[in-house]
């Protein structure tokens, strides 16, 4: 039987640090050139999943900004795109500035992908975001809530306090892929919203068709791994994971710290 093996990044492959081991990136790299189908899904851009990632040599399309694209890994080409509907976007954005959140909008201006924010309205965990993207060709600064409604829109994330965003989130999360839960690195809460059919159990099983898979086992450890728990035929948490992940895993391994991921995959494919 064809197995597709799909990682989460953040908390799950990748340390602490942010960074990839050498260790996981060769026994991956050697792996996959063996045969292995492996992919990885994330919250992230191309553009930083790539920085965090480099060594790893991850043979198939990517699963971005948590199913919002799939994105050929070497030709960069966008496979999958899903984005809101102008009207669904604009009664969004409307409730989120009537509750005075002004959020980070990711959207594609004149053909180039940008994320757009208003310096002067930005939350003290919107600016740590921003100031560690200095230098991204994707970062746009506006200069009022209104031009943030330009382009094609396909992600918009609000980092606010939990008394003004959970409320957002449970009216929102069945019209919407909603995704609340606290930044791994910061303690800031986020909440992230995409469009309904943004999803990385639907991005998955999308891979599965373009691969012929039967299979799929999965990694994670937070709550926007839930899905494609859900959908896996195997699935793994590491032990930092949320414990709501837990629950629905097949099994606990190391953590992102031990390499649990890339220790699984040694042990389970060559053994």
């Amino acid at each position: 039987m064809k197995t597709l093996y799909v990682s989460d990044l953040d908390g799950t492959l990748l340390r602490s640090d942010q960074r990839i081991s050498e260790y996981t990136n060769r026994v991956i790299n050697e792996l996959t050139a063996k045969g292995m189908l492996f992919s990885y899904a994330t919250a992230r851009s191309l553009i930083t999943a790539k920085k965090v990632t480099k060594g790893l040599n991850a043979k198939i399309p990517l699963i971005l900004y948590n199913g919002a694209f799939i994105i050929d890994n070497a030709t960069e080409e966008i496979l999958q795109a899903n984005y809101f509907e102008k009207p669904a976007i604009k009664e969004l954005l409307d409730r989120l500035f009537a509750n005075q959140i002004y959020p980070i909008v990711y959207a594609y201006l004149d053909g180039a992908e940008k994320f757009s924010y208003v310096p002067e309205l930005s939350t003290a965990g919107m600016k740590k975001f921003t100031d560690s993207r200095v230098g991204d060709v994707r970062e746009h600064a506006v200069s009022s809530a209104d031009d943030l409604r330009n382009g094609d829109i396909f992600y918009v994330t609000c980092i606010d306090e939990p008394e003004k965003l959970y409320p957002l989130y449970k009216h929102y999360q069945d019209a919407f892929h909603c995704v609340y839960q606290k930044d791994v690195y910061t303690g800031d809460q986020w909440l992230e919203i995409m469009p309904k059919e943004a999803s990385k159990a639907n991005a998955i099983r999308q891979l599965m068709d373009m691969f012929s898979c039967d299979r799929v086992i999965t990694f994670g450890d937070g709550k926007n791994d839930v899905d494609m728990f859900e959908i896996a035929d195997e699935c793994y948490a590491v032990s930092n994971a949320h414990e709501a992940l837990k629950e629905k895993a097949t099994g606990i391994i190391g953590s992102n710290n031990e390499d649990g991921v890339a220790k699984w995959l040694e042990e389970r494919t060559t053994s």
